[in-house]
């Protein structure tokens, strides 16, 4: 599927993303919930979250997390409130060291709980897209805070691909799971 560049594509692609997402994770078994993930031995998975999560709680968290930039993001700006998508001191040369800080934040977070603010913080971001026409999502220079992208944009990287990586990643350990069996 190519990336959204309409309001109409961005709701589906989230919808059918996140659908595909909850799929895959209604289907693991009890091995591949209760195996930690561990792709040291593939060489091709080198970025820092192929250590940093370590199961399916961890995946949700950052999605979650994620989430909550975007919508702290937006309706900051909408109030006034100039603040850049990735908070102080963090920016997008260091979010890495903000994907470490949401990680161990969440280390107490049960499974349980973690499904149930992916899911809640999930329809807030769609609620939200939902309020913007597509004009203000798709089009450059309507909103000085978004900077040279669009706002849809990262209401794509926040969903939809965000959805695509967690299930790569999922995809992954369970090959490894029946690999290692």
């Amino acid at each position: 599927m190519s990336r959204p560049t309409t309001k109409a594509d961005l709701l589906t692609a989230a919808t059918d993303q996140y659908e595909k997402l909850n799929t895959l994770i209604s289907n693991l078994t009890e091995k591949e919930l209760s195996t930690d993930f561990n792709f040291a031995d593939d060489e091709k998975k080198k970025e820092a979250h192929w250590k940093r999560d370590r199961n399916l709680r961890d995946i949700l968290i950052h999605l979650y997390e994620w989430h909550q930039l975007l919508l702290n993001w937006v309706h900051a700006n909408q109030n006034g409130d100039h603040k850049p998508f990735i908070p102080h001191p963090y920016n997008w040369k260091t979010y890495g060291s903000l994907n470490e800080y949401f990680w161990k934040k969440h280390q107490n977070t049960s499974l349980e709980e973690a499904k149930e603010m992916v899911a809640k913080s999930h329809n807030e971001v769609l609620c939200l897209a939902e309020t913007f026409s597509n004009e203000e999502l798709f089009s450059k220079g309507v909103y000085k805070w978004v900077g040279g992208s669009t706002l849809g944009s990262y209401f794509v990287s926040a969903t939809s691909s965000h959805y695509d990586w967690a299930m790569k990643k999922l995809k992954a350990h369970i090959k490894n799971c029946k690999e290692n069996h």
